[in-house]
Parts: structure tokens; sequence; C-alpha cells
């Protein structure tokens, strides 16, 4: 064994086996038994070979030096290229060019880039009605093809109560300006108590609407562009309106868009329980009688409980709590520890 040892080391285990017809594994099974290190492979490290087409260390400094001389400073290398064959001359190809002041760092986009501004992420806390409203326009189907009538909604996001609707065949600031005006009334909002939160529309961010918040004292808050989930509440909103059964493809006149909407908001605001505010109506907990309600609820619980407990399993059933807080973008954990 010891002959296909030193052998295996000049030609190879296989070879050396084969010569003295030692099956390999017997070969092995030998070193492991003489618990004899794995042959290292045998590693030739080969230089590598400079490319026969490649400029020589003149050529590439007689190249560089005509690239950066004041003559071509400011020009590409393929307008170089073209101005040195006009004059008979040839220094190097285009992509030479590139290539070596790419190696010098020198090649960069001149222009100035557009760089978008840091928008804050809003971050929102309402933890009573009226505290932060959501707002929002969304388009309706007209009777054809092509039209469409607005239906501009203010939702209270700790409540899901909605607080003022408009359908119009238009989308204008004017129209934002009255329906905010008409519902800050409605609801007593007094100066300082209230923020409204929107996207980045144009009807949104008009100088009519930020003026009326500035004179009744209202914040003003904006999603970030291109951010979609900065406004839930009024996407959710439009959503639970337009997938309820019976919702029209298409709506005949202004009229009927505006009488099912009425019906919806109606149904909406006093019937529907939510499922973000404990089950409850939205128009329970905006006037605050959702804590009756939910005493009311817990009384059944228990007098079912009485009756069968063993299909409670012993443990007293709980309705679903009420809402403590509604966030828009809550603060991250690494946030609430700085």
């Amino acid at each position: 064994m010891s002959a296909a040892n030193s052998l295996a080391e000049q030609v190879g285990v296989s070879v050396a086996c084969r010569a003295l017809r030692l099956p390999r594994s017997a070969f092995y099974r030998d070193r492991v038994a003489r618990n004899v290190r794995p042959l290292p492979p045998s590693i030739t490290v080969t230089p590598a070979k400079r490319p026969p087409l490649a400029l020589s260390e003149l050529e590439r400094r007689v190249v560089l030096d005509l690239l950066n001389s004041p003559r071509f400073a400011n020009c590409a290398p393929a307008a170089i290229h073209a101005q040195l064959l006009d004059e008979g001359r040839y220094v190097a190809s285009v992509r030479t060019m590139y290539r070596l002041l790419q190696g010098c760092a020198a090649v960069r986009e001149r222009r100035n880039q557009l760089r978008h501004p840091e928008y804050t992420k809003p971050e929102l806390l309402a933890v009573v009605p009226n505290q932060v409203w959501s707002w929002d326009i969304t388009k309706l189907k007209g009777p054809i093809r092509g039209t469409c009538f607005h239906l501009y909604v203010i939702l209270d996001i700790f409540s899901r109560y909605v607080v003022g609707w408009m359908v119009a065949e238009h989308e204008t600031a004017e129209l934002a300006e009255q329906l905010i005006a008409d519902t800050a009334a409605k609801e007593s909002i007094a100066p300082g108590a209230l923020t409204l939160h929107a996207d980045r529309g144009s009807s949104m961010r008009s100088k009519p609407v930020a003026t009326l918040l500035s004179d009744l004292g209202i914040t003003k808050s904006h999603s970030r562009p291109y951010v979609s989930d900065d406004n839930p509440y009024s996407e959710a909103q439009f959503k639970t309106m337009k997938y309820q059964p019976g919702f029209p493809v298409r709506f005949g006149s202004l009229a009927d868009a505006r009488a099912h909407c009425a019906q919806f908001f109606t149904w909406y605001n006093q019937q529907h329980r939510h499922s973000g505010i404990g089950m409850m109506t939205p128009e329970s907990v905006h006037t605050g009688r959702a804590a009756e309600v939910r005493k009311q609820r817990q009384a059944t619980l228990a007098s079912a409980y009485q009756r069968t407990p063993n299909r409670f399993k012993n443990r007293m059933p709980q309705p679903q709590k009420l809402p403590t807080a509604a966030w828009i973008n809550p603060p991250t954990m690494e946030k609430k520890a700085a």
C-alpha cells in the first residue's frame, strides 16, 4: 500500500490504482485507517496575460492626456473621436476612451439629477371622535362610457362615521371647500381641535382649501407621494361601498347617484356593524352610545352563559372591545424606543 501512496502523489489516485490493479475503495480505506489527510489539489497560478490588442502604458497616457486636455475636457468621447478622425488622426476607439475614463472615475452624469425631497410620514392619532378626519374623492361611472360623477366623502377615523359627503359632476377646489366648511359647521368643530388628512390630489392641496382650513383653525395633513396606504380609512370606506351587493355598474344620472349615496350612507352610519370598531355602528361610536350597546351585548352573553355554560367551556363570553385609538401610520418600535 505504501507503493500505491507514493505513486498516487505523483500521478493521481485513479492512475496509481489502475496501474497496481488496486481498488480505489481499498486505497481510501487504508488512508482512513492510518488517518492520512487527503492529498492537496495541485493549484497552478497562471499569471493573467495581457491582451495582445491592449494599449501600452505610454499609449494609455497619451489618450488620457488628450481626453483631459482643455480642448476636449468638455466633449464626449464620441465627439472627440469624430473630430480627431476629421483631422486625420486615430488614437483609440470610442469604447476604449470610455474604458480609460471609467478607470480614472472621470465618467458621470453631467446633468443635474432631480432628487425628490424626503417627505415625512404622517403619524396621526385619534382617541375621540372629531379629532382626525380623512377625506377623499372617488369616481362613479356615468350613463355612458367616459362619463362619471365625483363623490366627495369626509370620514371620522375614530368612529368611521361619514360626517359629510357630496356628489357633483366635476371635481373642483371650490366644491371641496364648500363641503369642508359645511361639515365643520355641522359638527361644531372648534379651532385647533381637528386634523384633516387627505392624499395629494389637486383639490386637496388647492389654495381655497388651504385658506379655509387656516381660517377654521384646522390642521391639514397629506399622504406621501406614491404611497398608497397613507390614507387607509377613506380607501377602505370606498371599497365597502363599491363592493356592496346592488352597487350599480353605472348611474343613469346625477340624481340617481345622489339617491343611491344617500341610501348607502344612511345604512353605513346607522346599521353597518364595522369590524374595526368592535362590530359597532359608526353612529353609536360617534355619538358615544357604544358603551351602552356593549353593556347590553354583555348582558345577553351572560344570560346565554347562565343557561348553557358547557357550550362556552365554562368561560364567560365577552363582546368585542370598543376602540380606544385610531392611527394613521403608528410609530415604529425603533421610534418609540428613541
